[in-house]
């Protein structure tokens, strides 16, 4: 099941327009967003008829209970404040969709998921902060509440066009796990149109997220 998923990940990283990594973009503007960790792969394409909302497909595959989420999920600009010197941001992130799983090879079980949670950042040419919580429910597949927050700093300050590098901190919170706290030094690159970053939790856990934008 993971490499069918994987197969429409891939598909979907071939045809998108535009990669930005921003839960709402400019208005007009398509965005896919491709996330890998220990615990899922994610892909999340959107398009934004507004600045303050974005709409579109969301999917992931959960690693340990090898179970699928294929939905809608709508994200919603609360407050932005934007001063000379930094940016502020809080959204609203709901979902709602089906999950899928033959975990163990039982039969298999799709039923109705949602999904709830609110996402902040801070940040300025040399510091960044952010946050961000997720309940998930379906009935009998999974339930659960996490949370993340990373705190990050720009070793240098670089101009247009540079390349510019940031050292980030990332600790989890996922109440359900047997380890509750993770935490993932990770280093953060990007020039022009191009963003990468990777990281190693203290679980030995390789996560690495690409955005290429359009």
């Amino acid at each position: 099941m993971q490499k069918h998923f994987l197969a429409i990940l891939l598909l979907l990283l071939l045809f998108s327009k535009s990669i930005v990594a921003r839960p709402i973009s400019y208005v007009g503007g398509w965005t896919i967003m491709q996330m890998n960790d220990f615990k899922r792969h994610s892909i999340h394409l959107h398009y934004s008829p507004s600045i303050k909302y974005s709409i579109g497909y969301k999917g992931e595959y959960w690693l340990e209970k090898e179970w699928q989420f294929h939905g809608a999920q709508l994200n919603y600009l609360i407050k932005r404040v934007n001063t000379s010197k930094s940016q502020t941001n809080l959204y609203l992130k709901n979902g709602l969709g089906f999950a899928f799983t033959d975990f163990k090879h039982h039969e298999k079980k799709i039923e109705t998921a949602l999904f709830s949670g609110l996402a902040f950042d801070w940040e300025n040419r040399k510091y960044y902060l952010s946050y961000e919580n997720k309940l998930n429910y379906n009935a009998k597949i999974d339930q659960f509440f996490i949370q993340k927050s990373r705190l990050g700093f720009a070793p240098y300050i670089g101009t247009y066009g540079d390349l510019h590098t940031w050292i980030i901190l990332q600790v989890e919170n996922i109440p359900k796990a047997s380890k509750k706290i993770i935490f993932t030094p990770m280093i953060r690159i990007f020039k022009g149109d191009y963003l990468a970053e990777a990281g190693l939790s203290d679980n030995k856990d390789f996560m690495f997220n690409f955005i290429k934008r359009f």
